[in-house]
């Protein structure tokens, strides 16, 4: 078990790490700090918002405040798998010619997939590969990307002409699909007068990260409070006879044994954040709904209801915590 000092020295360096980001960020609190909850938790992210909301600048400041290579990848339909992972090229060397792999935009900590639902799906795998495996597969031969690896993929919500969305067993692979709103009257105030700096103080590094998850995944959930996020993602599912109402008429299908994980891997790192060694009901209800919007689809008369997966989440978790 981790001492109070190990908490408090987490808490501590969560939150320099944060307030160094809003210092460059104007707004989007909330997309910060569930960027972190999935950084320390050690998943991936997928957020959507229309373009010129800061995406690329808030990947590219968490780099500079992290002191962590960072990637850019633009998704287009050209766009070849070998392009983000990288190819092998015969090169001349002292003892004649060979074979050497050259890597792509891939092998970064922080890798920023811009409208990924542009790329073909065989391009999509190629990312999803990376995503999960840390590590990627080149005319038989695998390479294993540096610790800590993180990808950031966003999507357009309004422009869908020529896009391959991803598919749902894709999706599942992201911890988290966070919005990113628009901003209000005074932040956009703030925004059109802002002078780009440098890109963040840094205040920890790639190993301050890794300790931080490996605090993180110790933890303790009482047996409740884990029960509560389990029967959560269960009541997800129309299918099942002990469904609620809402589940049964709003929605097709339910969230997979990966929500689970998910939440509950989120739930520990908002914990320490505020201090505590455990997790309870409120960090449940915190990260369930950026956890889980993803892995939900929308039934016809949830849609023609004019519902969509946070308005049933919500209502999921109003008498359950």
């Amino acid at each position: 078990m981790e001492s109070r000092e190990s908490i408090e020295g987490f808490a501590g360096l969560y939150e320099r790490i944060r307030s160094a980001i809003a210092r460059e960020m104007i707004g989007q609190e909330q997309v910060v700090e569930n960027l972190l909850l999935c950084l320390i938790a050690g998943g991936n992210v997928l957020l959507e918002g229309v373009p010129g909301l800061g995406k690329t600048h808030l990947v590219r400041t968490l780099s500079h405040v992290l002191d962590l290579p960072f990637s850019r990848v633009q998704f287009t339909p050209d766009l070849m798998p070998t392009d983000i992972t990288g190819t092998h090229v015969l090169e001349r060397n002292g003892e004649g010619t060979a074979f050497v792999f050259r890597r792509g935009p891939l092998f970064a900590s922080l890798v920023l997939a811009d409208e990924i639902n542009r790329a073909t799906p065989k391009t999509q795998s190629a990312l999803l590969e990376a995503m999960q495996e840390h590590a990627v597969t080149v005319g038989g031969e695998t390479y294993a990307m540096e610790e800590p690896y993180f990808v950031l993929a966003t999507q357009n919500p309004l422009e869908q002409e020529g896009t391959y969305p991803l598919p749902e067993a894709q999706l599942d692979r992201f911890l988290m699909k966070i919005l990113v709103p628009f901003p209000s009257l005074s932040e956009l105030k703030d925004i059109v007068h802002l002078h780009a700096g440098e890109g963040g103080e840094k205040v920890a590094g790639g190993e301050d990260i890794l300790r931080m998850r490996r605090i993180a995944r110790e933890v303790p959930v009482a047996s409740a409070v884990e029960e509560s996020a389990l029967r959560l993602v269960l009541r997800t599912h129309p299918e099942l006879p002990d469904a609620p109402e809402c589940a049964r008429k709003y929605l097709r299908y339910g969230a997979s044994p990966r929500a689970a994980q998910a939440i509950l891997a989120t739930a520990r790192v908002r914990a320490l954040h505020e201090g505590r060694f455990n997790v309870s009901f409120e960090d449940i209800r915190k990260v369930a709904p950026p956890c889980l919007r993803h892995r939900l689809a929308m039934s016809f008369d949830g849609i023609t209801a004019g519902k969509n997966t946070d308005d049933v989440i919500q209502e999921l978790l109003e008498d359950l915590c």
